[in-house]
């Protein structure tokens, strides 16, 4: 069967595989540990419920337009004035089938062949991937000083007359960690001092721990929506817990949103109008969601880094934010993709090998499920890995000796 030789280059989803693999598992009635996944496990808000029910019984559920409806927008709107202190307008939003889908129209619209697009590792596995999608390159660049946060210079010293683009995700997946805002200011400041488009995943914008709060990279600039270089991208995925209904959205100026509905309405026209009702009513429904799921995901963090730092021989950065925390399993193995598959073979439990995200020998861990599934998960992992750790574990309810140490 002939296949592009595009299409050959673009890698599988690993966290995708990773799901099918433990739903696989699941099935056959073994006890696996979904450690992997990014998916809160929170109810949905009732008021999405309820909007999007409202909605169905209806039984008008027929084409939007292509950017989304004017009732989400105007949602949007607010929401962007509540959060980051800028009042948009309709026309500089644009509404996806998810914050994924949101990302790839930005970049299918900005982009021209071989225009090259800096990403910082650690990175989210899939930003390579939509980069290269559409015939551009991926520049990933690595802080040399060894840590999870970027450094201008280093940016500085891989931009080039190709560069297009920056990403940022700050929270970051899958590190955790919040970048500084006094990067932010730099970068957004050398951003639109050269033209180059700045774009920022702010997914977990409000998945933060401790006090703690992601600067909006609008406080830096003093140019207006339309004149600056930011592109915003946020959703309802991790914040609410909507993560089935696929609702993203891009912040932009109005000349780039026209052409990326263009795009969508090319591609798969308007999301789902259900989904669309769904996202209003978590948006314009009671905040106090957000925030139980926040504190429940702290919690969380809190739990896998007390049974994290009685590891031997393990080095993890606490989280600031997100669900995910990403340690140094160097000291056990640097083939992350093989010791993922060592943990998943011999302890039923499933993580993300580091190289996916651009750093080998880390495994990133979801603390997003119960806190059950956070210290039996890394108990399992501690005793497959561990030789301190007791040589005996019962999983399910077979008891399994460790004879590999």
């Amino acid at each position: 069967m002939a296949v592009s030789r595009l299409a050959r280059t673009i890698r599988e989803s690993p966290t995708l595989r990773l799901n099918e693999q433990a739903r696989i598992l699941r099935e056959r009635g073994e006890p696996v540990i979904h450690l992997g996944i990014g998916e809160p496990k929170n109810k949905a808000p009732i008021n999405a419920l309820l909007a999007s029910a409202a909605r169905l019984n209806t039984g008008d559920i027929k084409y939007t337009p292509t950017d989304g409806t004017p009732a989400l927008k105007k949602a949007i709107v607010r929401y962007m004035e509540e959060n980051y202190n800028r009042l948009v307008a309709p026309e500089n939003i644009i509404v996806s089938t998810g914050a994924k889908q949101s990302l790839y129209n930005i970049l299918f619209t900005i982009l021209d062949p071989q225009d090259e697009v800096i990403i910082l590792a650690p990175y989210w596995v899939s930003y390579p991937e939509m980069v290269k999608m559409v015939h551009a390159v991926p520049v990933v660049v690595t802080p040399e000083d060894g840590t999870f946060h970027p450094r201008m210079e280093d940016i500085e010293r891989s931009v080039s007359s190709y560069t297009k683009a920056i990403i940022v995700n700050s929270p970051n997946n899958p590190s955790g960690i919040i970048f500084r805002d006094t990067f932010i200011a730099e970068i957004v400041k050398f951003c639109e001092e050269k033209g180059i488009y700045l774009i920022l995943d702010d997914i977990y914008h409000k998945l933060v721990f401790d006090g703690l709060r992601a600067i909006p990279a609008y406080t830096h600039t003093s140019k207006d929506i339309e004149n600056s270089h930011l592109i915003v991208v946020n959703g309802v995925s991790k914040l609410y817990g909507m993560t089935g209904f696929r609702i993203g959205w891009v912040v932009a100026p109005r000349k780039l949103v026209e052409v990326m509905t263009n795009v969508q309405a090319q591609m798969t026209s308007n999301p789902s109008v259900i989904s669309q009702a769904a996202a209003e009513g978590a948006l314009s429904g009671v905040q106090s969601v957000v925030e139980s799921l926040r504190l429940t995901i702290q919690n969380n963090r809190d739990v896998i880094m007390q049974e994290l730092r009685s590891f031997n021989g393990l080095y993890v950065v606490k989280p600031q934010g997100t669900f995910y925390v990403l340690p140094d399993f160097r000291a056990y193995e640097n083939d992350s993709e093989k010791l993922s598959e060592f943990l998943l073979e011999k302890a039923l439990v499933v993580t993300v090998p580091g190289i996916e995200f651009g750093m080998e020998g880390f495994l990133r861990l979801s603390f997003a499920g119960s806190v059950k599934d956070i210290t039996e998960g890394v108990e399992r992992m501690k005793w497959a890995l561990d030789p301190e750790a007791p040589n005996e574990i019962y999983i399910g309810d077979r008891k399994l000796i460790r004879d590999w140490l």
